[in-house]
């Protein structure tokens, strides 16, 4: 029988806080989830009392962990500026993990990288915005992978919006073994994982930076991949946390950018091309997703959104273009459906254009060499 939420915070009752109150009672934790055995929330401390809370969150996690039903546990802990002078770092410590985030002029943190045992190669695919199909583009770009022969795993890093579960029309959780390790779930020859996997479709992410930094991390680390010649990483859009993760914690053999031909998306899409240079993490190149619309009835091309902007702006930045994907009914179509083109309509105009994608990062993953673990300078 799976835990529930009343359950964990009475066993969270039972913990006493640095001056020996009861947990539940401090007003520092977060929202707690609690699903199909799997527990995740967050402590939040003020940045100077960090060390003193560390032993806090380890009995926290031990005490749910103990709970009949309780399969997993994450519980982080988050510390903020007291906004009275200067104060430590923003940090997270969450499992057997700890992740240090700076806000301020010129700090820097070293990467100790370590790579994914079994795992050749990581690529992300990410997008300065959101809404430009980045997710239907890892989708593809995995199978397209896959379908050259390569064994292919698919991370789902996008923790507020997962959308690999309905991509692909998963709806079963990951087997846990041995009590730590998640075992993830294969479809169309793709080992995937994903934080929709172990929610609740409507439940709200309401997580702080490191708590997402840690689960992201777990997925990566806690996760029986196997052997893989590749792993693609969905990411959120943006260019916060979770790129900053996958960058100091692996290292990544390269970015691909998705954006739409529109000027605005061109211009997140910069500040992706940007962001993932200045941590030394190599462009594979540029998508132009949505690049036209064909209809379907009469074969009249339009440029909704432009044309050829991403290309340009490719061009621009010194890397890669790596195709365009029209934005098209059947795309769309199976991709509600967790019918992804590549692997449903193997002969299709659609598929080759994927997978000619697909061959072109394959291309650029053989040719670059490993990178050294980047120094990050985050600045103000």
């Amino acid at each position: 029988m799976a835990v529930s939420k009343d359950e964990v915070l009475s066993a969270l009752a039972k913990v006493r806080s640095p001056n020996g109150a009861p947990l539940t009672g401090e007003k520092v934790l977060s929202d707690i989830v609690a699903t199909d055995g799997k527990v995740f929330f967050s402590i939040t401390v003020d940045a100077a009392a960090v060390k003193a809370w560390e032993p806090v969150r380890a009995a926290a996690e031990a005490a749910v962990r103990a709970l009949p039903g309780v399969t997993s546990a994450l519980v982080a802990l988050t510390a903020e500026k007291s906004g009275k002078g200067p104060a430590p770092a923003h940090q997270a410590q969450g499992h057997s993990h700890s992740h240090g985030h700076n806000h301020g002029p010129a700090k820097q943190a070293s990467g100790a990288q370590t790579g994914i045992p079994g795992v050749d190669a990581v690529i992300a695919v990410a997008s300065g915005k959101g809404g430009v199909g980045k997710s239907t583009t890892s989708v593809n770009l995995a199978l397209g992978l896959a379908a050259l022969g390569l064994k292919v795993g698919l991370l789902d890093a996008d923790i507020y919006g997962p959308s690999i579960p309905k991509l692909l029309d998963i709806k079963q959780k990951p087997e846990t073994l041995g009590g730590t390790r998640l075992k993830p779930i294969e479809k169309y020859g793709l080992k995937v994982m994903s934080i929709g996997f172990l929610i609740d479709e409507e439940t709200p992410m309401i997580w702080r930076g490191p708590m997402v930094m840690s689960a992201i991390t777990q997925m990566l680390r806690e996760v029986e991949w196997g052997k893989l010649d590749v792993m693609v990483v969905d990411m959120p859009p943006g260019t916060g946390d979770a790129q900053l993760t996958m960058a100091q914690q692996v290292p990544l053999k390269g970015a691909v950018i998705v954006s739409t031909p529109q000027d605005l998306a061109l211009i997140d899409a910069r500040r992706g091309v940007a962001m993932f240079k200045r941590v030394n993490v190599p462009v594979l190149g540029v998508v132009e997703n949505m690049s036209y619309f064909l209809c379907p009835e009469c074969g009249t091309r339009s440029d909704l959104f432009g044309h050829g902007g991403a290309r340009h702006e490719a061009e621009r930045q010194g890397v890669p273009f790596l195709g365009e994907v029209p934005l098209h009914m059947t795309i769309r179509e199976k991709s509600d459906a967790g019918l992804p083109v590549v692997a449903t309509e193997p002969e299709g105009v659609h598929t080759k254009i994927y997978r000619d994608i697909a061959a072109k990062v394959l291309d650029q993953i053989k040719g670059g060499s490993s990178r050294s673990a980047p120094k990050i300078v985050i600045e103000a």
